[in-house]
């Protein structure tokens, strides 16, 4: 579904066009010179020269790609992004054009755009993903001419195999340039009626079932504090320090600060157990949620 364009801003980009369009052709020895003014002197004016010669270049390789649903003014100023990229990174001293080094930058940009606009979901994290949502659609409908029909299992596997991709991620792709992000406000019904969003399930937590779990976690934290309370030190030492604690003393770390076996720790433990699991069962707690 094609993002609506504000008319200023396809105005703007109009005037954009007619004015790159107006720019004089800089020979090879012109752009150079105005790279090295850029790259030795940050002479601005320089800069501002050769970006805007080669604006029309950014508008080409953006229309490439207007249909993707996408305004061309926002593939422009992309591209134009790209293009100041490619010269604050041209280097004149290799010997090639500045059209041919910059036309990569501006791909690079308009793309990386693409795929960060065209959908809310994140497509194409990998440059095998990005290679397949880009070439996808030439290579499907070539397949689809010459086979005189809709692309097929074959196919796909043609071009996974082109692509160097596998065909669960041609099949991925594919399912995801059919469908684009649908609204969760669009009515079901022709005549409108209720929309998609009424029939999602919430799997939170309602307020009141939020409240009697609140509830719940404080009686029992008040229950087991109240059944500490009825131990003796020794024995909510070891409770605490053993059944209480994310890392848990060990029965010997245990017996060595109490002065006392291994052995008589475990009697301890055990003995400290069945007390609390009376008291909190005498309280109505669930013992065995609280005693680990």
């Amino acid at each position: 579904m094609p993002i609506y364009e504000d008319p200023n801003s396809r105005r703007a980009h109009a005037r954009l066009i007619r004015k790159s369009m107006a720019e004089p052709l800089l020979t090879r020895e012109e752009e150079f010179a105005l790279a090295r003014a850029w790259r030795d002197n940050r002479d601005e004016a320089a800069l501002h020269r050769l970006i805007n010669s080669y604006t029309r270049l950014t508008v080409s390789v953006a229309s490439r790609f207007r249909n993707y649903g996408l305004p061309m003014s926002d593939l422009v100023q992309e591209g134009v992004i790209g293009l100041l990229q490619a010269a604050e990174r041209f280097d004149p001293e290799r010997d090639i054009r500045f059209s041919t080094y910059a036309t990569w930058w501006i791909r690079s940009a308009v793309q990386d755009f693409i795929l960060r606009n065209w959908s809310i979901v994140r497509t194409g994290t990998t440059a095998a993903q990005k290679s397949l949502f880009f070439n996808l659609r030439r290579l499907r409908a070539r397949i689809e001419d010459d086979r005189g029909g809709a692309l097929d299992h074959a196919g796909r596997l043609r071009i996974a195999e082109q692509l160097s991709v596998n065909l669960t991620d041609v099949e991925a792709m594919e399912g995801r340039l059919s469908f684009g992000d649908q609204s969760l406000n669009v009515p079901l019904g022709e005549e409108g009626g209720e929309e998609r969003q009424s029939y999602l399930v919430d799997d939170r937590s309602g307020p009141d079932e939020r409240v009697r779990q609140s509830h719940d976690s404080q009686a029992r934290s008040r229950a087991l504090r109240r059944a500490l309370a009825g131990l003796d030190q020794r024995e909510r030492r070891i409770i605490e320090t053993r059944r209480l604690s994310e890392e848990g003393a060990t029965l010997e770390t245990l017996g060595a600060e109490l002065g006392v076996s291994k052995e008589r720790v475990r009697q301890l433990e055990h003995r400290a157990l069945g007390k609390l699991r009376v008291s909190l069962l005498e309280s109505g707690a669930e013992a065995a949620d609280l005693l680990p």
